[in-house]
């Protein structure tokens, strides 16, 4: 069973800050006007929880929900994702773009990645930037695995993605096939080691777990490789930027979008 909490009366910032401190209990969220759905399984809907709601004082209706009707508004909901051109992302239901140089089509059910929240975008905003041909990349909490498809598209060679999340695995594995992408090594892991002299590391996470796996995924990287990191706050700068200098990254970039941030540095 799964339990959906719905926030109303809330303008972009608490929305943001919302997403920011549930973001490791929760499956999937799902902004409207003035508001916000999110939904967690319901054993995880605990005293920890409980008490993050109050401290937010907020006060969410609570209802139970079945896992395929969280789908279903999924794909009512979905909209086309335009990043300038760039890339296109819709689900197999929507007409292509022609005018994208690149499109990725995503079914998301239940994780995270469609190019709708401000860092998934910052994060494919970024990678226009790099240069993707032959390079290794390790792909760090891959949710849909819409970052690995892209890198692929790129010209990536060697790609590694990972989820702690089963069903993260799964989804991301249906988004390969329906993309015609082939040749990601997929893993449901926990662990931040993987690969080695890793030419880009993408980590669209949050500040929780970047924290403490930062130089862990440093260490993966080659001399002059490139860590893209996102699922933050600007509020986050300061403390993620002290860390990665510790781990010998330089930051190169930031780009900011909705208060979120995503983040380029470079090993030295």
């Amino acid at each position: 069973m799964h339990t959906q909490l719905t926030f109303e009366n809330l303008d972009d910032t608490q929305k943001e800050i919302i997403i920011a401190k549930l973001y490791d209990y929760c499956e999937g969220f799902e902004e409207f006007e003035g508001g916000l759905k999110a939904v967690i399984n319901t054993e995880k809907f605990t005293g920890d929880l409980k008490e993050i709601l109050q401290t937010l004082q907020l006060k969410p209706i609570i209802e139970e929900i079945l896992p395929q009707n969280w789908n279903l508004v999924w794909e009512s909901n979905f909209e086309p994702v335009l990043v300038e051109g760039f890339v296109y992302v819709r689900a197999d239901f929507h007409k292509p773009e022609t005018k994208a140089k690149h499109e990725i089509i995503i079914t998301p059910k239940m994780s995270f990645g469609t190019g709708h929240h401000a860092t998934t975008y910052l994060m494919m905003q970024m990678m226009r930037e790099i240069d993707f041909a032959g390079k290794s990349v390790f792909d760090f909490g891959t949710g849909t695995g819409i970052l690995s498809i892209l890198a692929k598209k790129l010209g990536a060679t060697n790609i590694i993605a990972t989820d702690i999340d089963s069903w993260s695995i799964e989804n991301a594995a249906e988004n390969f096939q329906r993309n015609e992408i082939d040749g990601i090594e997929l893993l449901q892991s926990e662990s931040a080691l993987h690969g080695n002299n890793n030419d880009i590391i993408l980590a669209n996470i949050n500040k929780n777990i970047l924290m403490g796996t930062i130089p862990q995924l440093a260490s993966l990287l080659k001399v002059n490789g490139i860590l893209l990191l996102s699922g933050l706050l600007e509020t986050d700068e300061n403390d993620i930027v002290k860390l990665c200098t510790k781990s010998s990254l330089k930051l190169m970039q930031k780009s900011v979008k909705n208060g979120w941030i995503a983040l380029k540095f470079n090993k030295l």
